[in-house]
């Protein structure tokens, strides 16, 4: 058995996926026309047939005297060769045949139809053969349609005469084709005229309906180009109060929705709140840590510089805690800028000489991983740029560290700084092993890290990034990367450049 879904199925798949894409507007009149062209259909088909029913049956009523005629019309002119008398009042075209043992033995037809200036019309004999078909009518039975080839179809009925003569007589049904067809054309045009007036009416009716549903999805769009993720943010974007009846689906919608943003609203009051005290905290536990860890760090380092000498696991003990507590100081350190930048404290805005402080950042990275290969590219002029020099030398300086962590020895790290329009572009590209797909959306994230091991070995705390994210965006910047196996390049854009000689 085939599993093959039959293909009487596909186009009304087709249409509702054609459908699926398009507009509730549209979707709404195109159905108000349709269901106004089957109205349309239906009424013009039923009143067609009920108008060729009763146009039939008239003929049918003019068949019925025209049977019980006697043979032949007073006054009526004979002439050698012609056939039966046609009965009076008979339509144009109206064919009389007499039969005899089962065949027609001679046929008239009226050629046009009678007036004042000739009583009598014009009749003219007719070949038996194509009229043959009239010789199979039953005798006495209803009025029957049949088919007279080239003279068309024909209402057509038998009687029997009293001196046993059988005479039939075939009314053409032209006419009524003919008014048919004219009813048919006519319904059609006002049909068409009707759909295209339902259409027009209908966008116009539907657009006008469907206004309050606009003013919600404007509302909706508004919510979503707030930036809810980050910052403090007043959520007072909300629905208008005539498009929240709810009597109405519209209204009902519109509702849900100002209910929906308020809860949203709360959840990012409470949301900002938490930050803003954890945010506090942070800032406010750095703060504090500084000094113990000064204070432990400097014993540390006189116990084992001191005059006496201690034994050597002692001495391993003291620069183990001089090394943590350094370590911890750079931690406590880094949480407290990104604490500062979180609260939108303003950095130093002057001119900084970027092309030299890159130099600087090279040269000190080439000192701490003399196993890696470092590169400069720098333009001819130097770049100058507002900010803080202390904090953009971090970020330089941190990419390199990034560089330099996570790559083997012997890897490549190029530096280079140009001026592309109103940016000063500076990128870190490095031909190392790059960064799985999976962790490049995170890389800018507090605490991200690809190898907690050797970030931990060298001394990583996992805000570098971070904070060069956050260094760059309080200067208007923005930073990216770019990796995959072989290349990985950290490219940061830094506005307002200005170059000198």
């Amino acid at each position: 058995m085939s599993s093959n879904p039959p293909s009487d199925s596909r186009p009304p798949r087709a249409a509702r996926r054609w459908l699926a894409g398009r507009p509730l507007r549209t979707r709404l009149v195109l159905a108000l026309v349709l269901l106004f062209a089957v109205v349309s259909v239906a009424t013009g088909g039923l009143t067609t047939i009920a108008l060729r029913h009763f146009l039939i049956e008239r003929l049918d009523d003019q068949l019925a005297p025209a049977t019980a005629m006697r043979d032949e019309r007073p006054g009526r002119p004979t002439f050698p060769g012609r056939g039966p008398a046609v009965p009076p009042g008979s339509p144009a075209g109206t064919v009389v045949a007499e039969i005899t043992d089962g065949r027609v033995t001679s046929a008239s037809a009226l050629t046009n139809s009678p007036s004042s200036e000739q009583p009598f019309p014009d009749e003219q004999a007719v070949e038996v053969d194509q009229v043959a078909v009239l010789a199979e009518l039953p005798v006495g039975a209803a009025p029957r349609t049949v088919d007279l080839g080239e003279r068309g179809d024909y209402r057509a009925v038998a009687r029997q005469f009293r001196d046993g003569r059988v005479r039939a007589v075939a009314i053409p049904l032209s006419g009524v084709q003919e008014t048919v067809w004219w009813m048919v054309a006519a319904q059609a045009g006002v049909a068409v005229a009707g759909l295209l007036v339902a259409g027009a009416a209908g966008a116009v009716i539907v657009r006008a309906a469907l206004r309050p549903l606009n003013r919600v999805a404007a509302t909706a769009t508004r919510v979503t180009e707030l930036p809810l993720d980050r910052g403090e943010v007043a959520l007072a974007v909300r629905v208008p109060a005539g498009d929240t009846d709810p009597r109405t689906e519209v209204g009902q919608v519109g509702a849900a929705l100002n209910r929906m943003l308020g809860h949203v609203a709360d959840a990012l009051a409470a949301r900002q709140a938490s930050e803003t005290r954890v945010r506090q905290f942070v800032a406010d536990a750095s703060h504090e840590l500084r000094t113990p860890l000064a204070a432990i760090r400097g014993y540390a380092e006189v116990a084992r510089r001191g005059r006496d000498e201690v034994p050597p696991d002692v001495a391993h003990a003291l620069r183990r805690v001089e090394s943590e507590s350094t370590r911890m100081t750079t931690l406590v350190d880094d949480l407290l800028l990104l604490a500062r930048l979180d609260t939108g404290r303003p950095l130093a805005s002057e001119p900084v000489d970027l092309s030299a402080l890159v130099v600087d950042a090279v040269s000190d990275a080439h000192v701490a991983g003399p196993e890696h290969h470092w590169q400069l590219d720098l333009p001819e002029v130097e770049i100058q740029v507002p900010g803080d020099a202390a904090r953009l030398h971090q970020v330089v300086a941190n990419l390199l560290a990034n560089a330099r962590v996570h790559t083997p020895p012997g890897t490549t790290v190029t530096t280079t700084l140009t001026v592309e329009g109103d940016n000063a572009v500076l990128t870190v590209a490095d031909d190392g092993p790059g960064v799985p797909a999976e962790l490049q959306p995170e890389m800018f994230e507090r605490f991200a890290r690809g190898d907690s091991s050797r970030s931990r070995a060298h001394g990583s705390t996992g805000l570098g990034l971070a904070i060069v994210a956050a260094v760059v965006e309080a200067h208007h910047g923005s930073v990216t990367v770019e990796s995959r196996p072989g290349r990985t390049v950290f490219t940061v854009r830094l506005p307002n450049p200005t170059a000198g000689a």
